[in-house]
């Protein structure tokens, strides 16, 4: 089986290269399946997304003009599929003022699987938020875009989100 570098992906991906396409997907399939399923919170969504967001990816290649990196690229294809594919089930509230931003101390909770639980535990939108902004590293004017909302609703649901999972880690020790 042939090497693939990003340049030669793309390029064979865009002539309908079956290898090629298989090794963009290879390359991403895990990461985009983590962010589906952190976003869904559901395996059978989160596969469904992968799915339809890799198709996106493929049919959308020759739109790609490298000022981001592929991999940040389809980050937000499957960001948006993850979005859309709950879209309904998402209820946000917006507010005029957000209170000031509380910070977690992230470094003092050691036990990855209760952190896990307790980010799917949140209410969808605060969910969603929170890991579209802390985990996946988007802006809040970048979130509002993808879902449609104020960067105001984007803070606010991530300040709730934050406090909701304050609340829930205060006592874990």
């Amino acid at each position: 089986m042939p090497q693939f570098n990003e340049e030669n992906i793309i390029e064979g991906c865009l002539k309908n290269d079956r290898g090629a396409q298989k090794a963009l997907y290879d390359q991403y399939k895990t990461a985009m399946y983590t962010l589906s399923y952190r976003i869904t919170n559901n395996f059978d969504d989160a596969n469904d997304v992968l799915q339809e967001g890799f198709l996106q990816v493929f049919e959308s290649l020759q739109s790609f003009r490298g000022k981001a990196k592929l991999s940040t690229w389809i980050h937000t294809i499957i960001a948006r599929a993850a979005l859309k594919k709950i879209r309904n089930k998402i209820h946000f509230i917006d507010l005029d003022e957000v209170a000031g931003g509380e910070s977690i101390d992230w470094s003092s909770i050691e036990d990855v699987q209760y952190l896990e639980k307790a980010i799917a535990s949140l209410p969808e939108g605060y969910r969603s938020i929170f890991i579209l902004y802390e985990v996946e590293g988007f802006k809040h004017k970048e979130i509002a875009e993808m879902l449609d909302i104020s960067v105001n609703t984007s803070k606010t649901q991530l300040f709730k989100a934050k406090r909701e999972l304050q609340a829930k880690l205060k006592d874990f020790h």
